[in-house]
């Protein structure tokens, strides 16, 4: 990202906030997203402040230390776990945070998102775990959720929601609204009874092919 395409990777950023709050992924001034800075550091939406006020100029200049870098704003306070999200990943462009009903409610009953549909290797890997209880904003949690993200890109936030990464903001957002909706099925299945699950060979298959998985062009002949 150079410096002449920040100005309209906020602008996909405020599109993406204003898409979430239109889902119903995010009320209000729940959640909160990132990406990285061409300059360094990461811009971040401020805190306090909901989808349909926030504009592109909105967005909080944080170095990586958390010392903030331009903006009028005071950032979210959720700044430290995206911090340590981009320090563990250097791969991940983007971080998207959403208390959205269906992975806050796992979220609430403690539970990580198992391999009960193959879908679930979206996030990278055979689950999408859940972090033990931490007080928002803490550095305790910055580091759990570091630690979940070490091999994932998506996590559980016991009592508290999920967060989502990806090298493009695009992926970010898409991986967090597949895991959102996984939960759902997950939930309604627990309704009726304990789901069966894949196997770790059967989620290997699955995450290989996603590595080769995507947009081609047909071949002529």
């Amino acid at each position: 990202m150079s410096l002449g395409t920040d100005a309209t990777a906020r602008a996909d950023a405020l599109a993406a906030m204003r898409r979430l709050d239109a889902l119903g992924l995010n009320r209000g001034s729940t959640g909160n997203l990132s990406l990285r800075a061409s300059a360094g550091g990461f811009w971040i939406t401020p805190t306090g402040m909901p989808a349909e006020e926030l504009g592109a100029d909105d967005f909080v200049h944080l170095a990586d230390d958390g010392q903030v870098l331009a903006g009028d704003w005071a950032p979210s306070s959720e700044w430290p776990f995206h911090r340590a999200v981009y320090a563990a990943r250097p791969d991940l462009a983007a971080v998207v945070h959403m208390h959205s009903p269906h992975a806050t409610a796992l979220a609430c009953l403690r539970r990580p998102l198992p391999a009960f549909h193959y879908m679930v290797a979206v996030a990278g890997g055979v689950d999408v775990p859940c972090t033990p209880y931490h007080l928002f904003g803490t550095e305790a949690l910055s580091q759990a959720v570091a630690a979940a993200f070490a091999q994932r890109q998506a996590c559980l936030m016991a009592n508290h929601g999920l967060v989502a990464g990806g090298s493009t903001l695009a992926q970010a957002m898409k991986v967090a609204v597949e895991v959102e909706a996984l939960c759902g099925i997950y939930l309604q299945a627990l309704a009726v009874g304990e789901p069966a699950l894949l196997d770790a060979a059967q989620m290997a298959e699955v995450i290989e092919r996603f590595r080769h998985y995507g947009r081609a062009r047909r071949t002529a002949g």
